[in-house]
């Protein structure tokens, strides 16, 4: 008798689920967009570049505060100016706290009391995470290459009390190319 009762209360109970399993009703979501082509092509290996300083010598920074920069180039090809008559260059990166602007060093690396600075060819400034910080006209198909320099800036109170601290380091920044 109490089996079949079990039995009996178990059949109710999963009756009692799929009666009262909630009213479901179907909505429709639409996404729409717009699929473009972008007006140049990066050459390949140029989405992953290395820029080696060498060997710096925290001396120098103490005299100077920054290093000479070293040169980088991004190459851009196949532009269609249909497309975009410009580049608009955006690079985003963890900022350092002591030097707005510029490039924090990665964990991992040795050194501290340093950052990573950008600029142009002519040297002005590039601000890291500053939408459209460098902008290059194009020209139809190959050589539009966008030439940029990179540098080290010690950190000022690194610099006033004389505690570069020395080692390997390491700075990632990615960019983002725009075309108008």
């Amino acid at each position: 008798m109490s089996y079949r009762l079990c039995q009996l209360c178990s059949f109710i109970f999963v009756g009692y689920l799929l009666n009262f399993s909630g009213v479901s009703q179907a909505e429709t979501v639409q996404f729409d967009g717009v699929l473009v082509e972008d007006a140049c092509e990066v050459y390949p290996g140029d989405e992953n570049i290395e820029l080696d300083f060498g060997t710096v010598v925290d001396k120098y920074l103490y005299l100077n505060t920054r290093t000479h920069s070293q040169p980088f180039t991004i190459r851009l090809m196949n532009c269609d100016l249909v497309l975009g008559k410009e580049v608009r260059v955006t690079f985003t990166g963890n900022e350092n706290l002591a030097l707005p602007g510029l490039l924090a060093l990665d964990r991992g690396s040795q050194a501290s009391g340093i950052a990573i600075g950008l600029e142009t060819e002519n040297g002005t400034p590039i601000i890291l995470n500053k939408v459209h910080s460098y902008i290059q006209n194009l020209h139809t198909g190959n050589g539009n290459d966008l030439n940029l320099k990179a540098y080290i800036q010690g950190e000022p109170n690194a610099l006033l009390t004389k505690k570069i601290g020395r080692g390997e380091f390491y700075v990632t920044t990615k960019f983002v190319l725009e075309y108008e």
